[in-house]
């Protein structure tokens, strides 16, 4: 593994054209076979989702997306991952992603994949909000659907935010953030932010890079192939944490980009599942 930085477009922003600035944080175009990787991961979600035993739909909030999906263990004290999925906080859903059970659940685990209303029908603000209620709901109701063990939060790109975001909450004992994003100043600046519309007060207060540190246990974890702003942001909130000895590994996994990170959650060798498990001592 390597920790070697790569060359951060973001020190020359001010000089970038717009398709620049854009391409910085465009993941589907940097991974040329992610349509056919995201047509696979959505089929094979259905499957999933249809044949686990699970509890599905669960409401924990007034809006559609506010629902969660539950995928308990044979013993209800089990560990629980709980799933935060990407999309830039403006696509994809909870029922896209549970092709991810099996990895953890091989393992005897619970899972827990909580959804969340997107931009530009909710600010980044009601996001973050709808993420806490989803865990304030699991702590209060969670057991009686036979998930009661300790929590880890789990999550992949604006999900990985999502994780960093909530680390504090009572509920989680430690996070596995997979190729987060971790400061919002330069999002602004894309075309994400047509539907975002970011504010400077959201920037200061969503951006885990610009918060006090929480002094739980965060793993960083992202694709040795990935675009370098979103390598970087993982190195730099590591380098943050490590600074105010919070405790912590940053995990960068050769050999994957963007999507195919996902496939080392989702087996049951996966690296990532292995690291998840790890997070409980």
């Amino acid at each position: 593994m390597t920790n070697d930085r790569p060359a951060d477009p973001r020190t020359k922003w001010a000089q970038l054209s717009q398709s620049e600035r854009d391409a910085a944080y465009d993941n589907n175009s940097a991974v040329k076979n992610s349509p056919e990787l995201i047509a696979e991961r959505n089929s094979s979600s259905a499957q999933a989702r249809a044949t686990l035993k699970s509890v599905l739909d669960l409401p924990y909030g007034p809006r559609p997306n506010n629902k969660i999906d539950l995928y308990p263990a044979a013993e209800r004290d089990a560990p629980c991952l709980v799933f935060w999925h990407g999309g830039y906080w403006q696509k994809n859903s909870r029922e896209l992603f549970a092709m991810l059970v099996e990895g953890i659940a091989a393992h005897g685990w619970s899972m827990a994949i909580p959804g969340y209303s997107l931009a530009p029908d909710v600010s980044l603000t009601t996001i973050v909000d709808e993420s806490r209620a989803a865990l304030d709901w699991l702590a209060a109701h969670g057991p009686e659907h036979g998930v009661a063990g300790p929590v880890v939060t789990s999550g992949w790109s604006a999900g990985g935010h999502l994780v960093a975001m909530t680390l504090d909450h009572p509920l989680v004992t430690a996070g596995l953030s997979i190729s987060g994003v971790f400061d919002l100043g330069t999002i602004r600046d894309t075309g994400l932010n047509k539907a975002l519309q970011l504010t400077d007060e959201e920037i200061a207060k969503l951006s885990p890079s610009r918060l006090p540190v929480i002094d739980k246990r965060l793993d960083l974890a992202y694709g040795a192939n990935e675009l370098p702003a979103l390598v970087l942001d993982s190195m730099d909130l590591h380098a943050r944490r490590q600074a105010a000895s919070a405790p912590g590994r940053l995990l960068p996994l050769p050999g994957h980009d963007h999507f195919s990170i996902l496939a080392e959650l989702r087996r049951p060798d996966g690296a990532l599942v292995k690291a998840a498990r790890e997070l409980i001592g």
